[in-house]
């Protein structure tokens, strides 16, 4: 499947709930879950305006992946931006209809090669134990493993091993 990244903008904040909405079960099967009040329309409105402001601050950098026909299928996002160190975090989802399609692998490729373009040197990233699709995309992608840890969710309450990676650019 043909896919680009698209930075995040106002304009998406109703396809971009929907896609939400619609893999709210699926994700949270594999991550910490957002919690009910982002999967009404108000509250994702606000979470939205806050994500494009971090963006405008160069905190961090949106993306949607989109298939050939601008239909969303995934997000994929350069978070914690230090612009001294040159580090950043890398989270993404892909869709459930989308997944094993090797969507989330081209995705993180083409953010990896613009990733030099905000001034991001190193990108760090971090999953859960059992989600190991995603460990393979950043091993496919050179990503190391370079820890293990353990968290309490504070969703859920639950206890959570983490693996945390990174890439030099």
């Amino acid at each position: 499947m043909d896919i680009y990244i698209d930075r995040l903008n106002e304009r998406d904040a109703q396809a971009l709930f929907a896609y939400e909405c619609n893999n709210r079960r699926f994700f949270e099967q594999t991550v910490p879950g957002r919690g009910d009040d982002y999967y009404s329309f108000g509250t994702f409105g606000i979470r939205h305006k806050e994500l494009l402001k971090e963006q405008e601050e160069a905190i961090s950098s949106f993306y949607l992946i989109k298939d050939g026909s601008g239909i969303i299928v995934g997000r994929i996002n350069l978070v914690d931006i230090d612009p001294v160190n040159g580090t950043a975090h890398v989270g993404y989802r892909i869709g459930e209809a989308f997944t094993q399609k090797g969507i989330a692998n081209e995705a993180l490729k083409l953010l990896v090669k613009l990733a030099p373009d905000l001034n991001v040197t190193q990108i760090q990233a971090k999953t859960t134990s059992d989600n190991i699709a995603s460990q393979k995309v950043l091993v496919k992608n050179g990503f190391e493993r370079i820890s293990i840890n353990e968290e309490i969710s504070a969703d859920s309450g639950q206890k959570l091993t983490f693996f945390h990676y990174s890439r030099n650019l």
